[in-house]
């Protein structure tokens, strides 16, 4: 029962999440421009946010692309060039994309107008630099396994690019850019959300240089060299309409769990820590309500991290659940999963992973240790073995991750 009422409430939540409803309600607020209008989509919901576009404006857009990645777009589009690049650390096809888009944004005037379709994964899929592609992937991996927070890493990546932080509003004045987006960031702050091309940005050199300090990180010369360079603090020529994030995705897990005849609420949409520490979180929760008299769901979103320790594979999400399951051992009437909203988990084809009072048991009947396993971080494979993983492939939004305990009244 826990599997399936699992399956229906995060695929009823994920599905009322699809970007078309956002896009067509942002694009309620958007004027035609006199001159051009030129549409560029970022992330890995660009290829639904595009194709919703141009349904709604069609030959009003005079070019368009769609910067994704691999896997996610779903056949062509009227108007637009669809290009595929790497997630989460940018690869070759990342900067070639960019430089196409660059190009077709490049000496736009101020009756123009780009309509900016922003998502989550913009931050590697969107990317333009003055270093070598190594050095960035080198950089881009050293704070993602350092258990760097995604606004830690997006704060460094902003300083390198020439796309980040302000630089694509500037590349494209003096035409005015209307961005829809869609936030996979806490908070939802318009500077966060694929490092903001086209929003005035906060972050200091010092906070940048703060920032590899903790964690350790000695960029070479010329890399460290660009990162000195301030960020743009004003930028006069966009507007940001934010349509789609993970308190809806929340909202929309609570009313699923309801039909469902659960006692649902929301705990928080805010839930910032290390994965493993968020399992035993969501335990204790569980734990605590474990002679509940009446079906609960508790509904939790947000984004956590993972320190890489070990040499295996997994997500933030696969390790969540895997921690939870050794908590709540034994509980008959528990259950934990956690899956990404865009159907991706980590560097895996898995969106998430299920944990219920059996499964660290199950582990170690097959002789395998789940705190070993979690150790080692691979999550994806202990819960592979016991049939825990959790797969939807490219859902076509991204509003961060969705965690949910449920608990039954006991069988006497």
């Amino acid at each position: 029962m826990f599997n399936r009422h699992a399956k229906e409430i995060y695929t009823t939540a994920i599905s009322k999440c699809l970007p078309t409803s956002a896009v067509q309600s942002a694009l309620k607020e958007f004027c035609l421009p006199k001159g051009k209008l030129v549409a560029v989509a970022i992330g890995k919901a660009a290829w639904q946010m595009a194709s919703t576009a141009s349904e709604i404006l069609g030959d009003s857009i005079d070019r368009g692309i769609v910067i994704t990645k691999y896997g996610h777009s779903k056949g062509a589009i009227h108007g637009f060039e669809i290009m595929e690049a790497g997630h989460p650390v940018p690869d070759s096809n990342s900067l070639l994309a960019t430089k196409k888009a660059l190009e077709i944004t490049d000496g736009l005037c101020k009756d123009d107008a780009v309509l900016f379709l922003v998502s989550g994964g913009g931050s590697a899929l969107f990317e333009s630099i003055d270093c070598s592609l190594e050095e960035l992937q080198g950089l881009t991996k050293s704070l993602l396994a350092s258990g760097a927070s995604i606004n830690q890493v997006n704060a460094v990546r902003k300083h390198l690019s020439n796309v980040k932080g302000g630089r694509f509003a500037q590349h494209v004045s003096p035409a005015s850019v209307f961005v829809i987006a869609l936030s996979d960031v806490l908070g939802n702050d318009p500077d966060a959300i694929a490092s903001g091309p086209a929003c005035a940005d906060p972050t200091t050199v010092e906070q940048v240089n703060g920032i590899l300090s903790e964690y350790g990180i000695t960029p070479s010369p010329e890399v460290y060299k660009l990162l000195q360079r301030e960020t743009p603090k004003t930028v006069t020529n966009s507007r940001h309409v934010i349509s789609g994030s993970v308190s809806e995705l929340c909202r929309f897990a609570r009313e699923s769990a309801q039909a469902l005849g659960y006692n649902a609420q929301i705990v928080t949409d805010l839930l910032s820590c290390q994965a493993r520490t968020a399992g035993q979180i969501l335990a204790s929760v569980a734990k605590t309500h474990k002679d509940t008299s009446e079906p609960m769901a508790f509904i939790f979103g947000g984004e956590t991290v993972v320190h890489l320790c070990g040499n295996g594979m997994g997500g933030r999400n696969q390790e969540l659940a895997l921690s939870a399951a050794t908590e709540i051992e034994g509980m008959s009437n528990a259950c934990v999963f956690a899956i990404g909203s865009d159907g991706t988990d980590g560097p895996t084809d898995a969106a998430g992973g299920f944990a219920d009072g059996k499964t660290a048991s199950e582990l170690r009947k097959l002789g395998i240790d789940p705190v070993a396993m979690l150790d080692n971080n691979d999550s994806y494979n202990a819960l592979k073995a016991v049939n825990g993983l959790i797969f939807t492939g490219p859902t076509g939004t991204n509003v961060n991750d969705l965690y949910v305990v449920l608990i039954r009244p006991k069988e006497v």
